[in-house]
C-alpha cells in the first residue's frame, strides 16, 4: 500500500489533496471539541504540509497556521485556547464557546 493511500485511510483528507482554510478550521474545531487529540492534529498538520496542495487564494494563511499546528506538540510552543482563536481568526473564522448542563 502506498504512503499516500495509507495517509488517506489514516487522516481521511487526502482524497483531493487540496487543503483550504475551511479544512484547517474544521480540524482546529475538531480538536477544540475533543473529537481528535493534539497528537492527531499535529500529525494531520505535518502530513498536510508535506503531502497536500493548497488553495492559492489562502496559501499564506493556511501555510502559516499549519506550521504553527505542526509545532504544537513541542513543549516550548504548545497550543493554547488563544493560539486556536488567533489561528481561526487568521483563516477568517471565529470560535464561540457554549456552556451547557452536563
Amino acid at each position: 500500500m502506498s504512503t499516500r493511500t495509507q495517509n488517506e485511510k489514516k487522516f481521511g483528507i487526502w482524497s483531493e489533496l487540496l487543503i483550504d482554510k475551511r479544512a484547517v478550521a474544521e480540524k482546529i474545531a475538531a480538536y477544540l471539541r475533543h473529537d481528535i487529540t493534539l497528537a492527531q492534529l499535529v500529525d494531520w498538520a505535518e502530513q498536510a504540509v508535506m503531502e497536500a496542495d493548497f488553495e492559492e487564494t489562502d496559501f499564506d494563511a493556511v501555510r502559516s497556521v499549519l506550521a504553527r499546528l505542526g509545532l504544537a506538540d513541542v513543549r516550548a510552543f504548545g497550543l493554547s485556547w488563544e493560539d486556536c482563536q488567533e489561528s481561526l481568526r487568521e483563516l477568517g473564522y471565529a470560535a464561540r464557546v457554549e456552556v451547557m448542563v452536563a
